[in-house]
């Protein structure tokens, strides 16, 4: 079992993807229990399934297995609410990776950023473009983006 201890924030200023090129991810959720989130994942040609057990703070316990591309694409028309598309952009910042997420379709508008750390008490450099940490508020997490999308107002 892996622990997954990562904070959120909101990207204040897109301009920071510029010139990068990104992941497109589709994702969506078998189940969004907040005890127990299992998560159908394509990126590019890779599937992944991922089993998450209950936020304590910014930790998580989480397993990750590659699946075949093609199970993934089954998996995912068996999701509950909104499948997730995204475009993930990978910077450094002050010696760790801060994955950026500029969200499509029903959260067309949201940009996220979070970056994954070794423990609960490590020093983050947060870069300029960050704005508000969401990463205690549920309304973020992306299971819940599937069922209650944040992007603009039509």
């Amino acid at each position: 079992m892996g622990t997954e201890i990562e904070r959120k924030f909101l990207v204040t200023d897109l301009s920071v993807v510029d010139g990068l090129s990104g992941s497109v991810i589709r994702q969506g959720y078998l189940s969004r229990d907040p005890e127990r989130t299992v998560r159908i994942r394509r990126k590019g040609a890779r599937g992944v399934i991922t089993i998450k057990g209950a936020s304590l703070g910014a930790s998580r316990s989480e397993w990750e297995y590659e699946i075949p591309p093609t199970d993934a694409d089954a998996m995912l028309t068996l999701c509950e609410g909104s499948i997730l598309d995204k475009t993930r952009y990978e910077i450094e910042v002050a010696g760790r990776t801060w994955e950026v997420d500029v969200f499509a379709g029903a959260n067309d508008g949201l940009v996220m950023a979070e970056v994954e750390l070794e423990s609960e008490d490590a020093t983050v450099e947060v870069p300029s473009w960050a704005g508000l940490e969401v990463t205690d508020d549920a309304r973020y997490y992306n299971a819940n983006l599937s069922r209650h999308p944040m992007g603009r107002p039509g």
